[in-house]
Parts: C-alpha cells; sequence; structure tokens
C-alpha cells in the first residue's frame, strides 16, 4: 500500500523539523498512541491501539530514522505486532519545504500489513491508513502550530489574579 500527500504547517521549518523529532508531540499526535519512548538517534518504541475495522488490537513496535537531512528530510522506517491481529511494517520519505505562511511537509509512504488485517481487504485498510494520517496532521498542526483564533482567545484574556476577581467582585456588588 502506498500513500502519499503533503500537509502545510503555520510554522518554520526548524519548528517542524524539532517537532518532528519530539517524542512527546509525535505520541501527542499519533491517534491511538499510549506510549512513545526513545530518540531520534536511537529509535523510538511505541504502543498504539487501533481499530481497523471489526479489528482492535495494541501494536508495539520500533521505530528507526536514517537519510537524515537536519532540518530537511528524513526516513522513517518501522514495525508493529498487533498479536492475534496480525502486523504492520513500513517507511515513510518525509520531507519539509518552506512556502508562504509556514512549511510544506511532504510524505510518501509504503505500507505492508499481514495477519487478520490483510484479509480485511486493501480497500478498507487504504481507507483507515488516509483516515490516520489525516488525524496525524490535524493532530500534529494543532501541536506545532495552534489555530489563531486560540491563540487570540488567550491572548484577549489573560488569567486574573486573586486581586482582579475580588476587585470584580465588588464593583458588581456594589453596582
Amino acid at each position: 500500500m502506498d500513500l502519499n500527500g503533503n500537509c502545510i504547517i503555520a510554522a518554520d521549518r526548524q519548528t517542524v523539523w524539532k517537532a518532528l523529532n519530539n517524542a512527546e508531540i509525535l505520541r501527542a499526535s499519533i491517534p491511538g498512541c499510549t506510549e512513545l519512548t526513545g530518540t531520534p538517534e536511537d529509535g523510538f518504541e511505541a504502543v498504539v491501539t487501533q481499530k481497523i475495522g471489526p479489528v482492535k488490537a495494541t501494536f508495539k513496535g520500533s521505530v528507526t530514522l536514517t537519510d537524515i537531512v537536519e532540518g530537511v528530510s528524513y526516513r522513517i522506517s518501522g514495525s508493529g505486532k498487533g498479536g492475534a491481529a496480525g502486523f504492520a511494517k513500513g517507511s515513510a520519505a518525509i520531507r519539509l519545504e518552506d512556502v508562504e505562511g509556514g512549511t510544506n511537509l511532504i510524505y510518501e509512504v509504503e505500507a505492508k500489513v499481514g495477519g487478520k488485517l490483510a484479509q480485511l481487504g486493501s480497500r478498507v485498510v487504504h481507507g483507515v491508513a488516509i483516515k490516520l494520517a489525516n488525524q496525524f496532521f490535524e493532530n500534529f498542526k494543532t501541536v506545532v502550530a495552534p489555530p489563531k483564533e486560540a491563540v487570540d482567545e488567550v491572548e484577549e484574556k489573560p488569567a486574573k489574579g486573586w486581586f482582579s476577581k475580588l476587585l470584580d467582585w465588588f464593583k458588581k456588588l456594589t453596582g
């Protein structure tokens, strides 16, 4: 199965690069990921629970980064086993390009599944893969570059200290 696409992220390339190498940001971005440990240099170990068609499984796997061009690109390769559900393995070429308003993240994925997952058929698996990729990028964009509206709301409503709250209460009380 091949999956290719891109995602525009409203952040500079170096910020996106750092996020792509940060275990906590990746854990928060990967749908169903309950654990992600490791480093880009040594690789990552992950635990991900997913439902693919009627099959729900917890996958435990490892990921390594190769062909690293700092701030520009790398290849991510990994495999995971989901017990009776089967296995998944694959790799993705990730490339970052500067664009107006942020960074274009381009990806080319090659993946294989086996076991019960393979029995579901390529249409089901491919559809779920597209859905998960879209969820990952939405989560990733939200963590790396929160929507402007969310930032504006925080800036417009600064947190009030206890004294400010007391004054507001007193003003309401005295009319």
